[in-house]
């Protein structure tokens, strides 16, 4: 899970960096799918911090 949520924090991050590029392209349907993107695996990565803690414990 320790890897996961490193690869899903980057998806996050990548999701953000994404909304500002198709806004600075006018691309308002990839703005939405990126928002989505950023919004549900940010928040799947807090809420397993949260959780869990991290490192997570067993």
């Amino acid at each position: 899970m320790n890897l996961l949520m490193v690869i899903f924090g980057l998806v996050a991050i990548f999701g953000v960096i994404g909304i500002f590029q198709s806004i600075k392209e006018k691309n308002l349907l990839a703005a939405a799918f990126n928002a989505l993107a950023a919004g549900v695996f940010g928040w799947f990565v807090i809420m397993t911090v949260l959780n869990q803690g991290y490192p997570p414990t067993h």
